[in-house]
């Protein structure tokens, strides 16, 4: 094990990628000389050279369908989009083709390629450069999203990404680049696609989320535990498909649950654990309606207050777990 960032490790996870097999590649703007927009990429081009740590033309929709052509002729291609909200730019490549040849083909084609997307607010980078748009990705069959939380994580996941087989949408929040955790340095360390983890176990309250509110959610529930109230902290790594099984679990242990994201409430995500739960074994053991935390249905603001204000905090969860135990 060893300490580093959110931001080393995922690049650590991609130089050993690159290292063990010679077809990963690695296209995006500004990711060679300049080292990345956050940073990310220093070092890589001096290893790997330009035949396979790309500079892109300012041309999301020619990275993504390059992406997908280079997958679909046997490289495994990884491409960063500057932000995640410019992938509305590449969405027709990835959502008509990338996610739906190998089901077109019969099998005879696969799609290894990964979509490394910068996400979330907090930055004071304004409406178009702040967005969380993983339920977009997540209603499309054919995709994988995956969204680490913490360093390890961001490596486990990266590596596992890059050795799947299929279109893989890797978020990473930007406001984690900078946390700091131990991170396993074994180069076949990885975590499997598809898995949903207990961060925190507790038997009074059920919360899920993920990315930044995960921590947000840690810090209410150590707040809460001084009060004598367990919350249990469910954190679904892998969106789509999404593991079901601990979230149930826990809800028929605590027979209460929230569910938050930084998105939009409206079409979130979370609807979508909400409606499972619902539709499970769990829903017979709930002892109060189901609370869903989310963002305002507004753009991002700039100003860092408003921004604060648009989207759950600590508080939010506090207030959110009393209201489940009648304590407000």
């Amino acid at each position: 094990m060893k300490k580093m960032t959110y931001r080393d490790a995922i690049r650590l996870g991609m130089t050993e990628e690159m290292r063990r097999d010679d077809d990963v590649i690695f296209l995006g703007e500004d990711i060679g000389l300049y080292g990345g927009a956050f940073g990310l990429s220093e070092g890589m081009l001096d290893e790997f050279g330009e035949a396979r740590v790309m500079d892109t033309p300012i041309t999301e929709a020619a990275i993504v369908g390059t992406a997908v052509g280079a997958a679909a002729t046997g490289l495994r291609p990884v491409c960063e989009m500057m932000f995640m909200d410019f992938i509305t730019l590449g969405m027709d490549a990835l959502v008509n083709q990338g996610a739906k040849m190998h089901y077109m083909f019969g099998g005879q084609a696969a799609v290894p390629m990964v979509l490394r997307l910068p996400a979330g607010s907090g930055s004071g980078a304004g409406a178009q450069h702040s967005q969380s748009l993983e339920a977009w990705l997540c209603h499309v069959p054919g995709l994988k999203v995956v969204t680490p939380s913490t360093p390890a994580q961001a490596k486990g996941l990266i590596k596992a990404a890059i050795r799947d087989n299929n279109p893989v949408c890797f978020i990473e929040h930007k406001m984690l680049y900078k946390m700091e955790g131990l991170v396993p340095v074994d180069d076949e360390f990885t975590i499997e696609i598809g898995k949903t983890f207990v961060e925190r176990p507790g038997k009074d309250v059920t919360i899920v989320t993920y990315g930044t509110l995960l921590h947000k959610a840690i810090e209410a529930a150590e707040f809460l535990a001084e009060e004598g109230i367990e919350v249990e902290i469910i954190n679904p790594v892998t969106l789509y498909p999404m593991d079901m099984k601990p979230i149930v679990e826990s809800v028929i242990k605590t027979g209460r649950l929230i569910v938050a994201h930084e998105a939009s409430k409206t079409g979130g995500v979370g609807g979508e654990i909400v409606a499972r739960v619902v539709e499970s074994e769990a829903f017979d053991y709930l002892n109060a309606p189901i609370i869903r935390l989310g963002g305002l249905d507004v753009p991002i603001p700039y100003n860092k207050e408003l921004e604060a204000a648009v989207v759950p905090q600590r508080n939010d969860f506090v207030h959110g777990v009393y209201r489940l135990l009648n304590r407000e």
